[in-house]
């Protein structure tokens, strides 16, 4: 069976929960993440990955590190998802 999905349209306010998508997706949606902060000026943003084992926290800051428009990142606090999530911020 060949579904055809429809573009939806989601208001942006810098979060970005993973536990919706496959984890092969995860460079693509940070990156487009990214970009959208960046277009509509937000200097902050955070990624839902999980507490879990890691791995999806692994990807996330792997690709955080390597894209240049990133001036830091870090495991949330306590108020942001704990170690379930990570927090970063825009190079101005």
């Amino acid at each position: 069976m060949n579904e055809e999905y429809e573009p939806v349209s989601v208001p942006l306010n810098g979060t970005l929960d993973l536990h919706q998508f496959h984890p092969s997706d995860t460079k693509d949606l940070i990156e487009e993440l990214v970009f959208e902060c960046k277009q509509k000026g937000i200097a902050a943003g955070r990624v839902i990955h999980g507490k879990g084992i890691g791995t999806l926290r692994e990807t996330v800051h792997a690709a955080l590190k390597k894209h240049p428009d990133i001036e830091k990142f870090s495991l949330g606090n306590q108020d942001s998802g704990g170690w379930g999530s990570t927090t970063f911020w825009l190079k101005t």
